[in-house]
C-alpha cells in the first residue's frame, strides 16, 4: 500500500459532513470507539433525525446530552452508563436483541445501514485495514453500509481471524494518533473473591471458557492459574485472560471450534490488552454471529459460560438487563453462552451474582423480580447459579427445589422473609 494514502485524509468535520438527516448510522464501539468523528458530529448544527446504532461505546459520548434530542437519535443495541438516563428519560431508544442476530439485522435490511463509523488501523501493504479490538457487529456494517466513514488511528491494533476492512471500501476518513480507550481493571470485593473460588471449583481441566467484564469473571480468571489445557471461545475477554494465556493454562487444544487459537468477537481492557492482541496469530477475532453461534459453542468441550445478572426470582427467573424498568445494559450474548454451554458436553452454564446490592441493602435473590424487569435467561435454561453463599444447580429441579435451592444461596440476613414470601405466594414450606 502507497504511503500517498495519507494525502487522501480531510479533517474529522469534513469526514461526517457526508451524514444527512435521517440516516441510519452504525458506530463502532468499545475500545473502538471513534471518538474525535462522534465529537465532530456532535459540533454540527444542522441535522435533523439521524439514528446511531450502537452496542457498548467508551468514552465520551457527546450526542448523549439533551441538546442533540431531535439531531442525533440512540439505539442501543446494549447500553452502557452514558445512555442509561438518556433512555429513562425517553432522549433514546433501546433494542432489544440477542448479540448473535445484530449483524443479520443489517444484511437482511431490517436495519438498513447508510453510513459505517468506524475506527481502524492503517491499511496494510496488502490495502486492508483492521477493525482491531472489536469485530462484534462492525463487520457486518462495514459490508452493509451505503458509505463508510472512518477514524484511522496510526495506533490501532491490527488483530487476526475476520477483522480486515478493504482500505477500498472506505469512502472518507481522518488520520489520528491517539491512545485506544481503556477499561479500568477495579480491586475485587470480599464477595467477588468468594464467588469467584466457587466459579474456579466448577471449571474442569480441558473446559472451554466463556467470559465477561467486570470484577466477578476477574476473580474466577485469577484463580484459575493451574488449570489445564482450558480453552477460550467467547464473544470477549480483558485483561484476566492474558495471564491464563501468558501462563500456559490456556492451550486451546481440546476445543472442536478454531482448535489452537483464542477466539472471540471483541476485548476491553488496558493497554497491555491492546497490545496483546496486536498481531498475535493464537487470538482470532470474529462477527458475533459466528463467536454466538449456538450450534458452534455446543461443538466445544465443557463449555464453562459465566455470565451476571441484576437479580433471579426463586423460580430461576434471571434479569439481567435492567432494573425495574430502567434500561442497565442489554441482552448481549447471555443467551446465546447459557444454552451453547448446555448443549455442549459436560458443559456448565452459570449465572453469578453477589446475593446483595445497595450496600447490602437489597436482595438480588427475590421472591418475584422488580416491575418491568426483563427476563433474559428464562428459568427453564437457567442450570447453575452462585454467590458469595455457594453454588447451586437448578436443572431438573421442580419450582420448591429451586427456591429451597436459591434461598440456601441468599444472603442469610433475608433466608427467613424468602421463605416467608414463598409461603405466601406458592404454599411451599421451606424448613
Amino acid at each position: 500500500m502507497p504511503k500517498e494514502w495519507r494525502s487522501a485524509a480531510a479533517a474529522a468535520d469534513e469526514v461526517v459532513h457526508h451524514i444527512r438527516s435521517g440516516d441510519r448510522v452504525f458506530v463502532h464501539g468499545a475500545a473502538a470507539t471513534p471518538t474525535p468523528l462522534l465529537e465532530a458530529l456532535a459540533r454540527r448544527t444542522d441535522l435533523e433525525g439521524v439514528r446511531l446504532y450502537h452496542l457498548h461505546l467508551s468514552g465520551p459520548i457527546p450526542f448523549a446530552d439533551e441538546r442533540h434530542e431531535r439531531s442525533l437519535v440512540s439505539n442501543s443495541l446494549f447500553t452502557g452508563p452514558a445512555l442509561r438516563r438518556p433512555i429513562a428519560e425517553g432522549r433514546a431508544d433501546f433494542i432489544p436483541v440477542f448479540l448473535s442476530d445484530i449483524p443479520a439485522l443489517f444484511r437482511s435490511g431490517v436495519i438498513a445501514l447508510d453510513v459505517a463509523l468506524l475506527q481502524l488501523s492503517p491499511p496494510d501493504r496488502h490495502g486492508y485495514c483492521s477493525l482491531g479490538p472489536s469485530v462484534d457487529a462492525a463487520l457486518a456494517s462495514s459490508r452493509t453500509a451505503r458509505t463508510v466513514l472512518a477514524e484511522i488511528n496510526d495506533r490501532m491494533p491490527r488483530t487476526h481471524g475476520y477483522s480486515a476492512v478493504p482500505f477500498a471500501s472506505v469512502d472518507h476518513f481522518c488520520v489520528t494518533d491517539r491512545p485506544l480507550l481503556e477499561h479500568e481493571v477495579k480491586p475485587e470485593s470480599e464477595a467477588e473473591a468468594r464467588i469467584g473460588e466457587f466459579i474456579a471449583d466448577l471449571v474442569e481441566d480441558g473446559s472451554t471458557l466463556q467470559v465477561g467484564i467486570g470484577g466477578i469473571p476477574d476473580a474466577a480468571l485469577a484463580r484459575m492459574g493451574q488449570k489445564l489445557e482450558l480453552g477460550v471461545h467467547t464473544e470477549m475477554f480483558s485483561d484476566r485472560m492474558v495471564d491464563l494465556m501468558e501462563g500456559g493454562a490456556v492451550t486451546n487444544a481440546h476445543k472442536k471450534v478454531h482448535q489452537g487459537r483464542t477466539t472471540t468477537s471483541f476485548v476491553a481492557g488496558s493497554q497491555r490488552l491492546l497490545d496483546f492482541v496486536d498481531d498475535n496469530p493464537l487470538i482470532e477475532f470474529h462477527p458475533c454471529d459466528r463467536t454466538n453461534d449456538t450450534s458452534l459453542i455446543r461443538k466445544n468441550p465443557r463449555v464453562v459460560a459465566i455470565n451476571s445478572a441484576i437479580e433471579i426470582d426463586l423460580t430461576g427467573q434471571v434479569c439481567a438487563d435492567s432494573i425495574g424498568h430502567r434500561i442497565f445494559s442489554g441482552i448481549g450474548g447471555q443467551m446465546d453462552f447459557i444454552r451453547g454451554a448446555a448443549l455442549s458436553p459436560g458443559g456448565k452454564p452459570i449465572i453469578a451474582l453477589p446475593s446483595t446490592a445497595a450496600g447490602g441493602q437489597v436482595s438480588r435473590v427475590t421472591s418475584e423480580l422488580n416491575a418491568g424487569a426483563g427476563v433474559v435467561t428464562t428459568r427453564g435454561h437457567v442450570h447453575w447459579v452462585v454467590t458469595e453463599y455457594g453454588a447451586v444447580n437448578l436443572h431438573g429441579l421442580n419450582l420448591r427445589q429451586r427456591a429451597e435451592a436459591l434461598i440456601s444461596i441468599a444472603h442469610p440476613d433475608v433466608r427467613a422473609d424468602l421463605r416467608a414470601e414463598v409461603r405466601e405466594t406458592r404454599r411451599f414450606v421451606i424448613g
